[in-house]
């Protein structure tokens, strides 16, 4: 499980939007996004960088937790 700081999110369609944009890089991945806490866990077996990428793709910043 990789944990994620993400900036900007604030209602469900941030939710969506970041949990599509990781499973289109890595359809099997398990996303958990906890808008409270601004935190994005994934279970994939893609890098930090290409799933910080994807979520950056998004229009959201995202660093490594």
């Amino acid at each position: 499980m990789q944990t994620f700081n993400v900036q900007g999110m604030s209602c469900g369609h941030c939710v969506k939007a970041v949990t599509q944009a990781v499973q289109a890089k890595d359809p099997a991945a398990q996303v958990q996004v906890n808008l409270g806490a601004g935190t994005v866990q994934v279970q994939s077996t893609l890098p930090k960088e290409a799933l910080i990428e994807a979520i950056r793709e998004e229009g959201y910043e995202a660093s490594p937790a």
